[in-house]
């Protein structure tokens, strides 16, 4: 069990790499396919939506099939295929398809993971665990900037597409080797997707997610591209500087979360921290996104630990579930996550489109979209204030 979470973990550094490195990619695809910032936002959306909407597919397939077989097919049709098809793109939206693709190959990784802990491990330690498996997976956060910059300088992008889908194709196989799929409870009542929709608890947890990781996964994967090259004329390299001291305080802000939990004996609260958090700095960047690299650097940072709180509002939420429903409670709750950043993306490139048309100014289409990131966290926020808080 050691090893396949180690391995899962692994192969998790590719989907969060696979979500943040068309930031580094902003400048390339612009000169070869004449990709624009809005095509970019549609296909990192792409991933998202595509990512959410296998939840379910995903969730049942655990709960029924186990992770070996789901986690290891999906890993090397999705991903190892999505990257064929990147590396020999034309267009903009060959790269869209792409991504989707993509998606599905990464949608299973995170949630096996999840899977195996929930099923094998105590409860008090399960934002723990799973922090634990983010943090290194965050690793792709770093691999996505300044290593990511390296590797297309070095082979171009074409040759760095190429090179991750024999990564892809590698991980599927050692998955397929070393995962367990653990015992069923033959005995155990047949649940329906339906019944988790019948626990009021999960409601007020529901908007939260869908919002509160969109503004640092949106900003870290795409956004701090054509920001730093629009605003302060920046290279690629400069972008995946950045953008790696943000992955950095994301890998961090993971293993916080579940020591804090225990600490102060509350899940409820320190999320409400997090994500009041995350929001101002939010805020904090549209209305000071000119005021220094290095001032936005530190909201990035700001921003980033605050979308690490993932882990700890998917623990809230699986303190809802019934044992028979892990598997597909926590995809579910993880559709919510996931959606939530793929319709963000999509509605901040209409922002950004919408804007630009009125704006006077290179910063204002981004203040914009800032503001409706950070603006939407605390609608969220507001219905998450009447949950209940959970640590069994």
């Amino acid at each position: 069990m050691l090893i396949a979470l180690i391995v899962l973990s692994l192969t998790y550094i590719l989907s969060q790499f696979f979500r943040a490195f068309l930031a580094v990619l902003t400048p390339a695809l612009g000169a070869d396919l004449g990709a624009t910032a809005v095509d970019l936002t549609e296909a990192s959306g792409a991933w998202f939506l595509v990512f959410a909407a296998m939840q379910l597919p995903v969730g049942w397939a655990l709960d029924t099939i186990g992770p070996r077989r789901t986690t290891s097919v999906l890993v090397a049709i999705g991903a190892g295929g999505g990257c064929a098809v990147f590396a020999m793109a034309t267009d903009p939206w060959h790269v869209t398809a792409a991504m989707a693709l993509i998606g599905v190959g990464c949608s299973p990784v995170l949630m096996a993971s999840f899977f195996l802990i929930a099923r094998t491990y105590p409860a008090a330690v399960f934002a723990t665990y799973t922090g634990l498996v983010i943090a290194i997976g965050n690793l792709g956060n770093i691999g996505a900037s300044l290593p990511m910059a390296w590797m297309v300088d070095a082979m171009g992008w074409r040759g760095a597409l190429a090179l991750l889908g024999g990564v892809s194709l590698c991980c599927a196989a050692v998955i397929a080797v070393v995962t367990p799929d653990p015992e069923r409870d033959l005995n155990a009542p047949r649940g329906r997707l339906l019944d988790l929709f019948k626990i009021g608890g999960l409601w007020l947890i529901f908007p939260l997610m869908f919002v509160n990781y969109a503004p640092a996964a949106g900003i870290r994967g795409l956004w701090a591209g054509p920001f730093f090259e629009d605003v302060y004329g920046a290279t690629a390299t400069t972008i995946g500087q950045a953008t790696m001291i943000m992955g950095f305080a994301m890998v961090i802000g993971s293993t916080l979360f579940g020591p804090l939990e225990r600490l102060l004996g509350t899940r409820k609260w320190i999320v409400m921290g997090a994500a009041l958090m995350g929001s101002a700095a939010t805020v904090a960047l549209a209305y000071l996104g000119t005021n220094g690299y290095w001032t936005v650097v530190s909201l990035l940072v700001l921003i980033g630990i605050s979308g690490t709180a993932f882990p700890l509002i998917v623990a809230h939420a699986r303190a809802f579930f019934p044992a028979h429903l892990t598997g597909r409670g926590m995809t579910l709750i993880n559709l919510f996550g996931i959606g939530g950043v793929g319709v963000m993306q999509i509605i901040s490139g209409r922002v950004f489109d919408a804007s630009q048309a009125t704006s006077t100014s290179v910063q204002g289409p981004y203040m914009a979209v800032f503001l409706t990131f950070g603006l939407t966290v605390l609608i969220g926020v507001a219905v998450y204030l009447f949950s209940r808080d959970r640590l069994d």
